[in-house]
C-alpha cells in the first residue's frame, strides 16, 4: 500500500512539476492559437478579470494584491501617478528613460516569477507626439505634422518615437487620434490630422505603422466620434450610417487594414443613444464583424463606468461593465487600483456571459504572445538612455517643425532684411515653448526667444511680456486673505444641504480654502445628489490694501453674497451663467463678515467668489511696454497664443485675452509687425487682419520649434506647411469645412460671406510655383482601372523650396449628392528655383468609389472632375476622367 501510495504521490509531483514546467502556452515553437487556449484553459475567473483591467501607476508595497495578475501598467520610475486639473491622467517628469526601463523590468519579473501563471503585463502610455515622459524628445503636436502634408517624415517622426518608447519597456501607446475635427471650436483639435478623412487616413497609418512594425501596440482613438454640437468635446452624435462611412470611419479602418493597429480606444461620448463603450453595433457589428477587426478594444480612462454617472443608460456599475463587455468592449481603463470592486461583481455574478469573457481575455492574450513579452519581456536601461533625446531624433524634431509651420500673409517683411539690426521680440509664448496637450516636460525646448538670441547675435533683441493668454481683469479671491469663523484658520467655513433652499441642518461641513468651484460631472460629495444641493460659505475678508475694488461672484446663476450683513450681489435665481460684481472699499487690514450663498437644481455647476485687487492697470501696463519696445524697433515679432485642450472648448476662435487689443496697439506704432501664432486650432482674425505685415501659424512646434522659426524668419528656409483645417472668418460659419455636400441655394449670409478666411489645405512660400501639363494615362476607364495623373511643377521663384500638390475630384453626376470635393491625392515635394519636377498621382478604385442608395460600395460610371493645385480653393489645373 506504501509503494502504491508512493507510486501515486511521485506522479502527481511529476505531473504539477511538468505543468508548471513545460506546460503548451509557455512553448514558443507552438502555434499562438494554442498557446492561447491552453493558458485560457488554466485560468481562474478572477485572473480572467484582471486581464481585462488596466490602471495608471506602480506596484504597491502589498505585492499580494497582484497575485492574479493584471493587463497593463502606466508606468514612472517615481510612483506618481493619479488625477490632474484638466487631465485624466497626469504627465511629466517622472523618472529618466534609464530609471523608468529598469522599473519596467522590475515589474515585468515580479508578473512572470510571482504570479500563478507567469502572465507579462503590457506597460502602456501616450505618445501623440512624443513619448510623454521626462527625457522624451517632444515633437510638434499632431495637428503641426498633419500641416506637413508628408507621410514619409511622419513615418520617421514615428519611428523615432516608437525607439525612444520600446526602449523603456513600454509596449503599448494610447495614440495616435484619428477624430475628424470638422469644428475648429474643440479643444482637442490640436490632437488630431484635421478636417479631412483622406490626409488624417494617410497620416495615421503612416503613424501607426512604425509602432507596429517595432512590437509596440497602437490605440487609435477616440472610436468613434469625439466631438458633437457646437464643437464640445465628448457631446452625444447621431450622425447617419452614410456620414460615419464617408467621414469618420476611414481613417480608423486604414489604421487597422493599412497600418496593423492591434488595438483601439473608444470614446467618452454616446453615439445614437448608446455610449461608445457599449455600442454593440460599433464594437460587434461594424468593427469586429465587418471590418474584421482582431485586436483588442479598451476604454477611454472612466468611461465605462460613464454609463451610469454620465449616460444614465446604467443603474450602476456592475450593470454598465455588463453592457460594455457584452457589447465588445474587452478591457476596462480606470485611474486606479482601487476602483476594481466597482467591476468585479459583474464578473462574479454571472452578469457577463463566459462566452463574451473568454473572447476578450483571448485577444488580450493573442496580443502578449505576439508582443513575446513570455519569452522576451525585458529591455536595457542603457538603450534608453542612448535613444531618449538622442541628436537625431532632435534632428527629425528639427525637420518637422520647419514643414508643419503655414505661412498665412506676407507683404514682402519676410524673410527679414539683414538690414534689420533691432527687433521686439513680444508675448509670453515667445519663452514658453509651449509643447500642447498630451505632452511631456520636453527635453532641452529651444523657445523662440533662446533661438533668435543664439542666431542673430549681430541683431539687437528686445522683449516683452505683453499682456498674456489670459484675461487679468479677475481672478478667485485667495485663501490667504480668507478667514474661517472664530479661527484664525484661513479659508471659509462650507455648509452643504441636501436641498436647494438651505433648509433643516447641513449634511456637510468643511473648510473650503477658497470659492473656485466646477462641479459639472459629480456633486460636491457622494452625501449629495449632483443636481439639487444648496450651500452657505462663511467667514471674513482681510484686504491686504485700501482702495475701491470691484469684488463678486461668476457661475450658474443661483447665488448671493452679504458683505457685513449687506446684501452686495444678488442673483437667487436659475437662469444661465453670469458674472455680478459691485465696487467696494476695503481697507487695509480690517476684516470684513461674508456670506456667500448658492444653489443649485439641475447639476452642472460652476461658482467662484472673484475680485480685480492688484489687476485694476495690469495689462494696460503690459501693452504699453511691449508698445514702447515696438515703437524703438526696427521690426516686432508678436508670439502669440490660444488657450485649449481636452474639456477646454472654444466658443470664440479670437485670440484670449488682450493679445488683440496688443496688436491693434503696436500697429499704430507704424513699425512692420510679424505675427506668430502658437496653437493648434483656428483663430479668427478680421479686427487685426490687415494690420499685421506677415503671419506665421507655428503651431505647437516641439522642442527644436524655436530654431525652425528662427531659419524661417531669416530666410535659411522658405515654409511650406499647408492648413489641415480651415480659418474661419467668424465663428458664426461654423462648422466650416471644404468637403461639404452641394447646398439647396447658396452658402453666405445676409451679413457674412460663406468663404473661410484661409481654406483647407492653404500656405504660402517664399517662392513661386506654375503648374502645367496636366495629363492622364487614359481618359477613359472601366470600373476598378487605375489611371495615372501627370502634371509639372515649376519653381518661378528666388528661393529653392517645397510645394504642397493636391488632387482633389469631384463626382459630377451620382445617383445620391456627393462632396463638392475630395482630397485624393497629395506629394510635398522639394524644387530648387527654377527647376521644375513631374508629379504622377494615381486614382483607382478607392478613390473612386462611393456609397450608393443602398448603402453598397460602387463606382458609378460617368465623368469624375479632376482637380490639381496648391489649396482646396487655388486649383491651378483640371481635367475630366470618364468611367464606363
Amino acid at each position: 500500500m506504501r509503494t502504491f501510495s508512493f507510486i501515486i504521490i511521485s506522479l502527481l509531483f511529476f505531473a504539477c512539476g511538468r505543468n508548471e514546467n513545460t506546460a503548451p502556452y509557455k512553448n514558443p515553437d507552438l502555434a499562438i492559437e494554442k498557446r492561447v487556449d491552453d493558458l485560457l484553459s488554466r485560468m481562474t475567473p478572477e485572473e480572467k478579470f484582471w486581464q481585462m483591467f488596466m490602471i495608471p501607476g506602480n506596484l504597491e508595497p502589498d505585492m499580494s494584491k497582484y497575485k492574479n495578475g493584471i493587463f497593463g501598467l502606466q508606468v514612472s520610475a517615481k510612483g506618481r501617478s493619479g488625477n490632474a486639473a484638466g487631465q485624466m491622467l497626469e504627465y511629466g517628469a517622472e523618472g529618466t528613460p534609464g530609471e523608468v526601463a529598469d522599473r519596467i523590468n522590475n515589474i515585468q519579473r515580479y508578473f512572470i516569477e510571482e504570479t500563478r501563471l507567469g502572465i507579462p503585463l503590457i506597460p502602456f502610455d501616450e505618445a501623440l507626439h512624443g513619448l510623454v515622459r521626462e527625457g522624451a524628445t517632444a515633437f510638434p503636436q499632431s495637428i503641426a505634422l498633419a500641416a506637413t502634408w508628408n507621410t514619409e517624415l511622419m513615418g520617421e517622426v514615428a519611428a523615432s518615437i516608437a525607439d525612444e518608447t520600446k526602449s523603456r519597456g513600454i509596449r503599448q501607446i494610447l495614440s495616435p487620434v484619428v477624430n475628424i475635427a470638422r469644428d475648429v471650436r474643440w479643444g482637442r483639435t490640436e490632437e488630431t490630422y484635421g478636417e479631412d478623412p483622406f490626409l488624417s487616413a494617410r497620416m495615421g497609418v503612416a503613424f501607426v505603422s512604425e509602432f507596429e512594425k517595432r512590437g509596440i501596440i497602437s490605440t487609435p482613438k477616440h472610436f468613434v466620434a469625439n466631438v458633437g454640437d457646437g464643437g464640445r468635446d465628448s457631446y452625444p452624435i447621431h450622425y447617419n450610417e452614410r456620414l460615419m462611412e464617408e467621414i469618420y470611419f476611414p481613417a480608423f479602418r486604414a489604421c487597422f487594414k493599412e497600418g496593423g493597429s492591434r488595438s483601439v480606444m473608444t470614446s467618452y461620448n454616446s453615439y445614437d443613444g448608446s455610449p461608445c463603450t457599449a455600442s454593440s453595433w460599433l464594437l460587434r457589428d461594424k468593427l469586429k464583424g465587418e471590418w474584421g477587426f482582431d485586436g483588442f478594444v479598451i476604454s477611454d480612462a472612466g468611461a465605462t463606468g460613464g454609463a451610469n454617472v454620465l449616460h444614465f443608460t446604467a443603474k450602476d456599475y456592475p450593470g454598465s461593465t455588463a453592457n460594455s463587455i457584452n457589447a465588445g468592449l474587452d478591457v476596462l481603463f480606470q485611474t486606479s487600483f482601487d476602483h476594481y470592486p466597482l467591476f468585479w461583481p459583474a464578473f462574479r455574478d454571472g452578469l457577463i456571459t463566459s462566452e463574451n469573457i473568454d473572447k476578450a481575455v483571448k485577444r488580450i492574450l493573442k496580443a502578449k504572445f505576439e508582443l513575446g513579452l513570455f519569452e522576451d519581456p525585458y529591455v536595457n536601461p542603457e538603450d534608453a538612455v542612448s535613444l531618449n533625446g538622442s541628436a537625431g531624433n532632435r534632428e527629425t524634431a528639427l525637420r518637422a517643425a520647419r514643414e508643419s509651420i503655414v505661412l498665412l500673409k506676407n507683404n514682402g517683411i519676410l524673410p527679414l532684411s539683414e538690414k534689420v539690426k533691432k527687433v521686439a521680440l513680444i508675448g509670453v509664448d515667445a519663452k514658453e515653448a509651449r509643447l500642447g496637450g498630451y505632452s511631456g516636460p520636453g527635453n532641452r525646448k529651444l523657445s523662440v526667444y533662446k533661438a533668435l538670441k543664439e542666431q542673430n547675435s549681430d541683431c539687437e533683441l528686445t522683449y516683452a511680456e505683453g499682456p498674456g493668454r489670459n484675461d487679468l481683469r479677475y481672478i478667485a479671491v485667495p485663501q490667504d486673505v480668507l478667514k474661517m469663523p472664530d479661527s484664525d484658520e484661513s479659508g471659509l467655513k462650507g455648509e452643504y444641504y441636501n436641498n436647494n433652499s438651505l433648509a433643516g441642518d447641513p449634511v456637510l461641513t468643511r473648510k473650503d480654502s477658497q470659492i473656485h468651484f466646477g462641479w459639472t460631472l459629480f456633486s460636491p460629495d457622494t452625501l449629495l445628489a449632483y443636481d439639487w444641493y444648496s450651500v452657505r460659505w462663511t467667514g471674513s475678508l482681510r484686504s491686504p490694501l485700501s482702495g475701491m475694488y470691484e469684488i463678486g461672484l461668476e457661475g450658474n446663476d443661483g447665488y448671493r453674497m452679504y458683505i457685513e450683513d449687506e446684501l452686495i450681489i444678488d442673483n437667487w435665481q436659475k437662469k444661465s451663467y453670469s458674472r455680478l460684481t459691485e465696487d467696494y472699499y476695503f481697507e487695509s487690514g480690517k476684516e470684513y463678515k461674508i456670506r456667500i450663498e448658492f444653489f443649485e437644481s439641475t447639476g452642472n455647476a460652476r461658482i467662484k467668489l472673484i475680485w480685480n485687487q492688484g489687476l485694476e492697470r495690469r495689462t494696460e501696463y503690459r501693452i504699453n511696454e511691449a508698445v514702447k519696445l515696438a515703437r524703438e524697433a526696427e521690426v516686432a515679432v508678436l508670439v502669440l497664443g490660444i488657450e485649449e485642450g481636452e474639456f477646454r472648448d472654444r466658443a470664440s476662435l479670437a485670440l484670449p485675452g488682450a493679445q488683440e487689443e496688443l496688436i491693434l496697439k503696436i500697429a499704430e506704432t507704424g513699425t512692420p509687425m510679424v505675427v506668430l501664432i502658437v496653437g493648434g486650432s483656428a483663430v479668427t482674425m478680421q479686427s487685426w487682419y490687415s494690420k499685421a505685415d506677415a503671419i506665421l501659424d507655428i503651431w505647437y512646434p516641439g522642442d527644436m520649434g524655436g530654431q525652425a522659426v528662427a531659419e524661417i524668419l531669416k530666410g535659411d528656409y522658405s515654409p511650406a506647411g499647408r492648413l489641415p483645417i480651415t480659418f474661419p472668418m467668424d465663428e458664426a460659419q461654423l462648422p466650416l469645412y471644404y468637403n461639404h455636400k452641394p447646398t439647396g441655394r447658396g452658402d453666405d449670409y445676409l451679413n457674412l460671406t460663406g468663404h473661410p478666411l484661409f481654406p483647407f489645405g492653404f500656405g504660402l512660400s517664399y517662392t513661386s510655383f506654375e503648374y502645367s501639363d496636366l495629363e492622364l494615362s487614359d481618359s477613359n476607364i472601366n470600373a476598378g482601372e487605375t489611371v495615372k495623373i501627370t502634371c509639372r511643377v515649376k519653381n518661378t521663384g528666388a528661393y529653392d523650396g517645397d510645394e504642397v500638390v493636391q488632387l482633389y475630384i469631384r463626382d459630377e453626376i451620382a445617383s445620391v449628392a456627393r462632396p463638392v470635393m475630395e482630397l485624393k491625392g497629395f506629394q510635398r515635394v522639394h524644387i530648387k528655383k527654377g527647376e521644375s519636377e513631374k508629379l504622377i498621382f494615381e486614382l483607382g478604385k478607392e478613390e473612386l468609389e462611393m456609397l450608393d442608395i443602398n448603402m453598397k460600395r460602387v463606382i458609378e460610371p460617368g465623368a469624375f472632375r479632376i482637380m490639381i493645385g496648391a489649396s482646396s480653393r487655388d486649383i491651378r489645373l483640371r481635367t475630366h476622367l470618364y468611367v464606363n
